[in-house]
């Protein structure tokens, strides 16, 4: 319901949230690099078989989180694909990775992370709300700012860093995932 909910205020705003790329369903649920994201799978069950969230995956698991985001929830996750790491300046995810960084490496994922379960349409509509920008407290603290790109929807780190979200939606049984082209950074 939640996801055609957000279809419906997305075609009211006359927006295309998911590319035609990122368009097949599985369960309901928009495919993540062509692997199925069963909606009754959790976000850690959901990101493990994605083929495009190995980074995402592997620093999750390094930073202790995976019970966290394993647990009730509900938790709205920005989640950058591998290709969004590898963009970062070289070294930067080998070093984040390193035990001796750990609480650094906490603090970039859990700034990926909201509570509550937020669709796209909703990012959107909030954001209509407020003049064209939406404010949310992550997990760590730190503020994001969802705003209308295009035809989707942007999110904006501290930093000024700006993340596109790819593939919206991605329904789990703890939350939702938007998968998004860039790494959010905290400040």
């Amino acid at each position: 319901m939640t996801h055609l909910k957000s279809l419906l205020v997305a075609a009211t705003l006359g927006l295309a949230l998911v590319p035609a790329a990122h368009a097949q369903m599985a369960d309901g649920n928009p495919t993540v690099g062509g692997a199925a994201m069963p909606a009754t799978r959790n976000i850690v069950e959901n990101a493990v078989n994605s083929p495009v969230h190995k980074t995402l995956v592997a620093a999750v698991t390094e930073a202790g989180l995976a019970e966290t985001l394993s647990g009730a929830g509900p938790f709205t996750v920005f989640a950058p694909t591998d290709a969004a790491f590898a963009r970062l300046p070289r070294g930067t995810v080998a070093t984040l990775m390193e035990p001796a960084n750990r609480a650094q490496l906490t603090k970039v994922l859990t700034a990926h992370v909201v509570p509550g379960k937020l669709s796209a349409g909703q990012l959107l509509g909030r954001a209509e709300a407020n003049g064209g920008r939406y404010e949310m407290r992550t997990v760590s603290g730190d503020t994001l700012v969802a705003m209308p790109e295009g035809r989707g929807v942007a999110i904006m780190d501290e930093s000024g860093g700006k993340s596109v979200i790819t593939t919206a939606d991605v329904n789990q049984s703890n939350g939702v995932i938007h998968v998004v082209n860039a790494v959010l950074l905290p400040q």
